[in-house]
């Protein structure tokens, strides 16, 4: 009961931390890293620990399954090299990095426990940077991608990690099978991971109702993940690759009660996950602290401050990549950079380069290692060194990036809101034929005339004809409210009127507010949502 309190109390605080972080522009996981530190802190706190099985399934499953759901195919395919560079070389390189650091601080340390250490830091966070990118609107590219080195930075090291871990536990390590079987597991995984997809869509396109088939997106994510652990494949890439092809698939037989349900549903999961991640990590942290004597907390924070340089600063090995990119162009022109995307300079590689957050993935697969030094040695160091990880480039890198954005000079480069502009007129002409072979009559002339305005505006200024259906849809909404007051309605009727005025003001919204942050309709950028 204790613990279920803890993290009740939790949840109210990282609400408040989420409404502080928004306001001062930072990561909000950078405030829940300081609150797990707090609760290390908090006498009396129980230690938990988690299965080992249930700390990657529970927590990286859906946040991974999140993020690739929103995730560009053509965008990705416009930055893959790099992407890939982000995602296999640098993270390769933090993880030998790291390895290397933490043995120069604990000699005794095998390199197999190293290298479980780096993997376990090596991958950052995009979603920390991106949640205040979003809101200062950066060149698109920047986004593009961090987004995608955060889909398959995951694969790459904790395939690495799965590798070390086994070779720790077992003691033995079969160097000539490794890559046929990463390549068997990858490959595999990319495949099942396609099939599952359509066959999770096959079956709920039967499904009319929203809480059984939003229960089902939950389940179908931790069943694709269970279903790649049994059959040997990668867990990450069979979900990255099943939740790319449902985010290309579902839209168009998802309809829009389902997808505004589900998009809440998932924004509120992810949350919670990353609030009780930090929880967790902080009540791991009160044990470990009790446990070690003061010659060895020295050992630790040495050990952490090497292994947070490594990472931090290893990471600027993009920058080389960022100026041979800048000499092509200036040497071959612009048919280098695809789809009028912004040039790469010196600013766009600082901020991706300074955009190294660690956050849930890395703090689930400390949590993930059999418990107690018998068990996996060394495990109380790499878990106080994953947490610091965190907590330092939460907090440094996180609450410095708006000041190095404005400092860079950096703005939007317009490709989503041209992008945005040529589908508002597209699907407005689609819709005038369907009307056109509906004949004529006075709610399709009316409908007709609509939609000719909307082409008419066509850019992303705001539409007067949606100006005027928000001021209706809000004149409406006091009508209702004055209704129910005077007891003309009863609230069943309330609530069905209420509904349709909501759906209203959301279409009129996302025409007068195309900007606006987080409004994913408006925009098109991608929810942090399935």
């Amino acid at each position: 009961m204790v613990l279920f309190e803890i993290v009740i109390v939790l949840l109210v605080v990282g609400a408040v931390l989420a409404l502080c972080a928004d306001r001062i522009g930072v990561p909000y996981p950078a405030l829940l890293a300081l609150a797990g530190a707090g609760v290390a802190l908090l006498p009396g706190a129980p230690e938990v620990t988690l299965d080992p099985e249930l700390a990657l399934a529970l927590f990286v499953a859906p946040v991974l399954l999140d993020a690739a759901f929103d995730a560009s195919p053509r965008d990705l395919r416009d930055n893959l090299v790099h992407v890939s560079l982000l995602a296999v070389v640098v993270v390769i390189l933090t993880i030998g990095a790291v390895a290397y650091a933490a043995r120069l601080v604990v000699p005794e340390m095998s390199w197999f426990v190293a290298i479980t250490l780096g993997a376990i830091v090596a991958p950052p966070d995009a979603s920390a940077a991106t949640a205040v990118l979003r809101k200062l609107r950066p060149p698109h590219r920047v986004v593009v991608i961090l987004e995608g080195e955060s889909l398959f930075n995951d694969a790459t090291a904790l395939i690495i990690y799965r590798v070390a871990v086994g070779a720790v536990i077992t003691g033995a390590f079969a160097g000539w099978k490794v890559v046929p079987t990463l390549l068997l597991s990858a490959g595999g995984g990319v495949i099942a991971g396609v099939i599952l997809a359509r066959a999770y869509l096959w079956i709920v396109q039967m499904i009319k109702d929203i809480q059984v088939s939003i229960v089902l997106q939950f389940i179908g994510t931790f069943a694709v993940w269970i279903l790649a652990e049994r059959l040997g494949l990668s867990a990450i890439i069979t979900v990255v690759a099943y939740a790319m092809t449902l985010g290309q698939n579902a839209p168009g037989r998802m309809g829009a009660r389902h997808r505004i349900s589900s998009y809440a549903v998932w924004e509120v999961v992810v949350f919670v996950l990353n609030v009780l991640a930090f929880v967790l990590i902080g009540l791991q942290l009160r044990g470990i602290l009790s446990r070690v004597d003061r010659s060895e907390l020295d050992t630790y924070l040495l050990c952490a401050g090497a292994v947070c340089a490594a990472v931090i600063l290893i990471r600027f090995v993009w920058m080389p990549w960022n100026w041979f990119m800048r000499w092509r162009i200036r040497r071959y022109g612009d048919a280098q950079v695809p789809r009028r995307l912004s040039r790469p300079t010196i600013g766009t590689g600082l901020l991706i380069s300074w955009c190294g957050m660690r956050g849930i993935v890395t703090l689930a697969a400390a949590l993930a290692l059999p418990d107690g030094d018998a068990a996996f040695p060394h495990r109380d160091l790499i878990v106080f060194c994953a947490f610091c990880v965190v907590l330092s480039t939460l907090v440094i890198q996180g609450a410095t990036l708006r000041p190095l954005l404005k400092l860079l000079g950096l703005r939007d480069d317009g490709s989503v809101e041209r992008e945005l502009e040529t589908a508002r007129v597209e699907t407005a002409r689609a819709a005038i034929q369907e009307l056109e072979s509906k004949g004529s009559s006075p709610a399709v002339d009316m409908l007709r005339r609509e939609y000719e305005a909307r082409i008419r505006s066509g850019k992303s200024e705001p539409s007067p004809l949606a100006d005027l259906q928000q001021h209706a849809a809000l004149a409406q909404r006091r009508a209702l409210v004055d209704l129910r007051a005077r007891s003309v309605i009863g609230d069943d009727a309330f609530h069905a009127a209420e509904e349709e005025i909501d759906l209203l003001e959301l279409t009129a919204s996302s025409r007068i507010r195309p900007s606006v942050e987080g409004d994913a309709l408006a925009t098109g950028e991608p929810r942090q949502s399935q």
